[in-house]
């Protein structure tokens, strides 16, 4: 699940902007102090040198994030994208008396606009793969992880060592076959009930896509990290 960090980051960061009329009494090193507040002050509790925050928007700010907090470290979950989009409609179809927030609530829609809704600039998908290319293809691509949800549902033990050793934290040792976790009242507000949670057991799960062939076949070359001659900058993928 999303935390509220990046929301307010980015909510922030317009504040600052000459959209707003006060801005002109603060400097840069001042608008760093207040992004970098928003952590320490959500996080203080936790009195923890280590956190994990969750949220889609951080592969669009790395350059903000290595300038605040040059050690930080981004991991990306990525997976084939029209299976994605095929998680996403699935559920859609187990809940067919819901209206999804996901899709304003639209009850008319179709596979195809739920497809296109996603895939859009600004959309679930559409901005967080957008906001991935951006990471991948940019300046600070040591800070960057890409992990394979195919590895991790594979060989959840080996994904989780390279993780470890990515942000240089001492490996723990996970029980892959008890690991249920619901987020139902959340879920629930945004009609989608299921979409946050999780099995009891990490495990691939093969099955047929039920995605009618043209949108699946749509999202072929979008899985450009699979592509090694596009990795020029030597992104670590596992």
């Amino acid at each position: 699940m999303s935390g509220p960090v990046g929301g307010f980051f980015t909510s922030m960061l317009g504040k600052m902007s000459g959209a707003n009329e006060y801005a002109i009494f603060l400097d840069e090193t001042q608008k760093k102090a207040l992004l970098r507040g928003i952590f320490e002050n959500y996080y203080a509790a936790q009195h923890s040198l280590t956190v994990f925050d969750s949220n889609r928007l951080w592969c669009s700010k790395m350059p903000a994030l290595a300038e605040l907090f040059p050690t930080s470290k981004v991991v990306a979950c990525v997976r084939d994208v029209a299976w994605i989009v095929d998680s996403l409609e699935s559920l859609i179809q187990r809940n067919p008396f819901e209206m999804s927030k996901i899709f304003n609530f639209d009850p008319g829609g179709t596979i195809y606009n739920r497809a296109d809704g996603i895939s859009h600039g600004s959309g679930l998908l559409g901005f967080a793969l957008s906001a991935l290319k951006e990471a991948y293809f940019g300046a600070h691509t040591g800070n960057l992880l890409l992990l394979r949800y195919e590895t991790l549902t594979a060989t959840p033990a080996a994904a989780l060592e390279a993780v470890y050793d990515f942000i240089g934290e001492a490996p723990f040792r996970h029980d892959f076959d008890n690991i249920e976790f619901t987020a139902d009242e959340f879920d629930t507000r945004l009609g989608t009930p299921g979409l946050h949670r999780v099995g009891r057991r990490v495990e691939a799960r093969p099955r047929e896509t039920i995605l009618p062939p043209d949108i699946f076949c749509r999202y072929e070359r979008d899985n450009f990290w699979d592509y090694p001659a596009l990795n020029t900058r030597g992104v670590r993928v596992v």
